[in-house]
């Protein structure tokens, strides 16, 4: 009907008025968790195009440069190597996420870490990041696998211990207060 110029047709019984600068395209990841093939009969009514995996070390370093990071080069080569090697060395689960969603949640949690503490350690800051959005994910038998693969990634940073006293003196007052235990 494009190619014919024409305004109206006719699709599968259905009179329709045709927008030559309409254009509809989808996008598909079947290999990902949680989605499915295309059925044939829509298959066919749509071109194939290939896509490449994108570089996802470049968009974490543009990322991290942008949130203000100096040495962003080499933090974002750690995030892509920490995902590769959990992905080759973690058990496979359904909900373990080792893509583009999984760097760029690290990448937010590390700009809101810079943004919060400028002067801080990068390396503590993106070690915290990766921490805070992975450990949470894991199954107990993969937390010491993750801890080794950190541990090569970043060796000699430690992370100073998160204060909680007053969080916790807070849900204490809280649940003397409703009297809960």
């Amino acid at each position: 009907a494009v190619i014919a110029h024409v305004k109206t047709f006719v699709f599968e019984g259905t009179s329709l008025s045709l927008n030559p600068s309409c254009f509809v395209c989808v996008t598909m990841n079947p290999g990902y968790a949680g989605r499915s093939e295309l059925p044939d009969n829509l298959r066919v009514l749509f071109r194939t195009v290939a896509m490449m995996v994108p570089d996802y070390a470049m968009i974490g370093e543009i990322s991290l440069y942008s949130y203000g990071f100096v040495d962003a080069r080499n933090l974002a080569v750690k995030i892509v190597t920490t995902y590769r090697l959990c992905s080759e060395q973690l058990s496979s689960q359904f909900h373990y996420d080792y893509g583009m969603r999984a760097v760029k949640s690290v990448l937010a949690a590390a700009g809101n870490l810079k943004l919060k503490f400028p002067a801080d350690n990068e390396n503590i800051l993106l070690l915290r990041s990766i921490m805070d959005v992975n450990l949470p994910k894991f199954l107990s038998p993969d937390i010491p696998l993750f801890e080794g693969i950190i541990s090569d990634l970043f060796p000699g940073v430690k992370l100073p211990q998160p204060d909680y006293n007053e969080f916790v003196s807070a849900a204490k007052d809280v649940c003397e207060r409703k009297t809960l235990q």
